[in-house]
Parts: C-alpha cells; structure tokens; sequence
C-alpha cells in the first residue's frame, strides 16, 4: 500500500483578522481538502489556529512577525513530500518539492512605499525563496510578468477568488452593521491597510471635493497616517465585511500597485459599485466591472463619484457589472488549479 503523501504548508500569515494573504491561506487550503489526496498539514502561529480550516493537520509554532517569520519558514518544518510556501518563503534545505505563491513585488517595483530596510531586506528574501522554488505561482498575470522580469523564472497563473461569505447581505445585516459601525446615510468605503501605495490621500481628497464621507476600515502600516476628516473603523470581521460593503454608497480603491487586489473582487462580489485605478493586476480580473479614474487624479474621481451619488440607476448597472466580472471566479477552481501544478511536479494526489 502506498503511504499518501505529506504536504507541509508554511501558512505563518494565517491570522483570525484577516487581510489579503490571510484570506488566499484560510481560503485556499479549506478548498484544498477536497482536491488534494494527502496528508494537508498547516505549520500555524497562534493567531492562526482558530480560523484554520477542517481538514488541515495543525503545527502550531510560537507567534512570529517580519524577520522571524521568514526565519522559521527557511528553517523549514520537517520532512514532507511536498512544501508550499503560501506567501512565498520556503525553506533552504532541500527535504521536499518545493513550491512557492507570490501575490505581488511590490518591494521590487515600489520600494518607496515601504521603509528601505523592510523593502531591501524582503528583495533578498524573495529573490532566494523564488529561486529555489521547484514551482512558482502568481496570483495575476501581472504579477507572473514582474516574477519573469526580476527574478528570471516562469510561474503558473491561478488567480484568486471571493470567499463564499462574501455575496449580497440581507437589509436587516446593512442596518446592523450601520448601527455598530455608526455610519453615515451615504459614504465611500476604503477596505485594506493604510499604507503609501494605497494612495489615500487622492481618494480623501477627491470624497471631500465631492462632499461624501469617506471610510475606512484597516490599520496604519509603518507610520502611514490617515488622511484627515477620514471615518476609520478599524478592523472589522470578516463576518461583517459583506454588510460594510452593502452599506457603502460606491466602494473606492486609489490603489498605485496591487498583486492582485482582493477587496474590489470581494465588494463586487457583494453587490457593491466599484470605483478603483485601473492597475494591471485590477483591471486583468475585474475588466468592466468597476468604473476607473487615472491613478493620482482627483478631480476625475470627485466627478465619478459625484455622478454615481447621485444617479442610482448608474450606480445599480455598475453593481450588476462587478457581480457579473468576478462570477467566474472560484476557491475551488484555484485549488483544483493548484493540485495540477503538485502532480506536474510528480506527487501523486
């Protein structure tokens, strides 16, 4: 009888808050169980525990941040036929295949948007984790271009997918969360970190030029502060995400560079008028379902969002549009995806 094989997942990111890269991990390995004939087993911080999903072997570590996390992911985390490191660090002793999922370079490709020890030190820990990867994957063919042009390696495109939780919220949840969160009647909504690259201070700008509050949801990311007269709620549960963007009069996103770009996926996949920039990685998934401004502009996106506050009927097509955009995409299409790339390595799952 042939022993199944032993799948380690360096998911260190997991967090029970949330983000991007704890979405794709949460997410990806829960549709995994289904796809994959293995033992899954998850190498966890604390904070991850809690949220990580049936199936999956638990190998819970000490709780790890930056520096130490990508450490205790090069240590590695025992023998295993197969490791994959969900945001790319993967261990330097060869026990295993190895595989590795980039979500973005925004380190290489805007340095400027992280403090230049954080960004110079993630460049060399990316650039060995990717080149010794026995496979890569990219979340967006935007991001497999940037893994070709620096790092030199092809990486297979699986893209990434609003979470089943995410769809249109009942009335009685928009008006729960209006009332926990103490929202304003109409507002633009900000999901995500406050960070550079997130650029708003466009969108606070172009809200106020338009006289529609604007807010948000997330935590400041190195010293970045808010702009001012901004409504910011801090980090709010998932659970209550799909009732945020319900409420929200349009959802916005300022965004100068993504890997990927979650949030609108996720907005649109609730029902939600989407207004972003259209960067690569946004505009490959989403397409017409969201209405777009030139990234920095705010006059152009004070105008768009004075005309879709005012028009309902625009403001319902632009809905439809996004809902339709993301239809196709899928949790379990991107684990089927990614079990094709471990038995293009030779594992038999």
């Amino acid at each position: 009888m042939t022993a199944r094989p032993r799948i380690v997942y360096n998911a260190l990111p997991l967090d029970a808050r949330g983000g991007g890269v704890s979405t794709y991990v949460r997410e990806l390995l829960g549709a995994l169980v289904g796809h994959v004939d293995g033992d899954l087993v998850a190498a966890v911080r604390p904070a991850g525990l809690e949220v990580l999903p049936k199936g999956i072997i638990p190998l819970v570590g000490p709780d790890s941040h930056g520096v130490r996390r990508a450490l205790a992911g090069a240590r590695g985390f025992g023998s295993c036929d197969l490791t994959h490191g969900l945001d790319v660090d993967l261990p330097v002793r060869r026990r295993s295949v190895r595989v590795a999922t980039v979500h973005d370079l925004a380190v290489f490709d805007v340095p400027w948007a992280f403090p230049r020890h954080r960004a110079l030190g993630e460049q060399r820990l990316v650039r060995a984790s990717l080149r010794r990867a026995d496979a890569v994957i990219a979340v967006s063919a935007f991001t497999a271009e940037r893994v070709r042009h620096h790092i030199g390696r092809e990486a297979t495109v699986i893209h990434e997918a609003p979470s089943s939780e995410m769809a249109p919220p009942s009335m009685t949840e928009v008006q729960r969360v209006r009332s926990a969160y103490q929202l304003p009647e109409r507002f633009v909504l900000h999901v995500g970190s406050i960070e550079p690259r997130k650029d708003l201070a466009t969108l606070a700008s172009a809200c106020r030029t338009a006289d529609i509050p604007l807010v948000l949801t997330g935590a400041s990311l190195w010293s970045s502060n808010p702009p001012e007269g901004t409504h910011e709620i801090g980090y709010v549960p998932t659970s209550d995400l799909p009732a945020l963007y319900g409420a929200a009069t349009v959802v916005g996103y300022a965004s100068t560079y993504e890997g990927f770009g979650l949030p609108p996926v996720e907005a649109m996949a609730c029902g939600a008028a989407v207004v972003s920039t259209p960067v690569p990685a946004i505009d490959e998934v989403v397409g017409n379902g969201a209405a777009t401004f030139a990234p920095g502009d705010v006059d152009g996106l004070a105008g768009l969002l004075a005309e879709l506050v005012a028009d309902d009927a625009r403001r319902q097509r632009l809905a439809a549009a996004g809902r339709a955009a993301v239809a196709a995409l899928s949790w379990d299409e991107t684990a089927r995806a990614t079990a094709a790339v471990y038995r293009s390595l030779g594992l038999d799952v």
